[in-house]
């Protein structure tokens, strides 16, 4: 259990990270959460696939240790949107 702790944590600094510099370099505000859905969701399902098992089986495979992860990750996204948000209300020009 101290490893998802860990992940969820890692996973949400590196996701808040990213999307605030996303935010700045590209002055969008939500981008990288659409960036999460669009591209790395489909690519976390693509690469744990089997074709071997029916499509209903594929995803009931995914456990709650590999949901956790990945919701944090979002939050992650979200709140570095919310954060690029407030700081540009607040006056803050470069971003």
């Amino acid at each position: 259990m101290i490893q998802v702790i860990v992940a969820m944590v890692l996973f949400f600094i590196m996701m808040f990270g990213i999307g605030f510099i996303l935010n700045m370099l590209m002055k969008t505000t939500w981008f990288p959460m659409y960036l999460f859905i669009i591209v790395l969701v489909p690519l976390m399902i693509w690469g744990t696939w089997d074709k071997t098992i029916s499509f209903a089986d594929n995803f009931t495979e995914f456990t709650i240790i590999d949901i956790l992860p990945a919701i944090t990750a979002f939050i992650g996204a979200y709140v570095s949107g919310w954060t690029i948000q407030a700081l540009r209300k607040g006056g803050y020009k470069m971003f």
